[in-house]
């Protein structure tokens, strides 16, 4: 899948329609929606999760740091030096992301951003490092807050909860949700590779309830290519 990154107006509509193509070969070689730096729980530095995605051509990333976008925006300057370094370069898309947790259905869950407004007052209180509480935190809200800031809003790898996916997914599209993390490696087999049975299950509740799908590796660890 190549895409045309010059074409479409606005970040959140071109990740739209990236999303809308999604498969199973998307990640980790083409796309990694969700990855980890040390600005949160992983162990890459911004520029070396930077340098590892130009190794592998990935056409586009966002790093979904949980509740601070930090390793976004010191990628985002690493990038942007690196154009101006290596003019006609093919250099990978990176969107604004990140990680926040939120109730649903009394559960904790985690929901992931997509192509926000980082400075909207809105998002604001969702990258203070930490997770809200009362009304903040429930999951219609956290919804709400990143459509509100021009995002998307997906949920996190469903099938890892205290609750069921076949429970999660609905409630979450009646929340208003706009996609889910179908293509995610539950056992961290390597090479990495989605887990077959429940991203199945995962798009056909997406099917039904007419949610895109997402990839990602869930990179905490050294290499984007892997979960740890």
């Amino acid at each position: 899948m190549v895409v045309n990154f010059s074409r479409t107006s606005t970040s959140a509509e071109l990740l739209r329609q990236i999303f809308h193509k999604v498969d199973a070969k998307s990640c980790p070689k083409l796309f990694n929606f969700h990855m980890h730096t040390v600005h949160s729980d992983g162990k890459l530095q911004p520029s070396a999760l930077m340098e590892q995605a130009i190794a592998i051509g990935l056409q586009g990333l966002a790093i979904t740091d949980h509740h601070n976008i930090g390793g976004y925006e010191a990628a985002q300057t690493w990038l942007e030096d690196w154009q101006w370094q290596n003019p006609g370069e093919n250099t990978p898309h990176l969107w604004s992301g990140v990680e926040i947790n939120a109730n649903l259905l009394d559960v904790e869950v985690h929901i992931l951003a997509y192509a926000f407004e980082p400075e909207s007052s809105i998002i604001k209180p969702y990258l203070q490092k930490k997770a809200t509480t009362g009304t903040a935190y429930q999951a219609k809200n956290v919804i709400s807050a990143i459509h509100d800031a021009g995002g998307l809003a997906v949920l996190a790898h469903p099938v890892r909860y205290k609750r069921s996916h076949f429970d999660l997914i609905p409630a979450a599209a009646e929340r208003g949700i706009d996609g889910v993390e179908a293509f995610y490696a539950y056992n961290n087999p390597k090479p990495w590779r989605p887990s077959s049975l429940e991203s199945e299950q995962v798009q056909q509740l997406a099917s039904e309830h007419n949610l895109f799908n997402t990839c990602g590796t869930d990179t905490h660890g050294l290499s984007l290519l892997q979960r740890l």
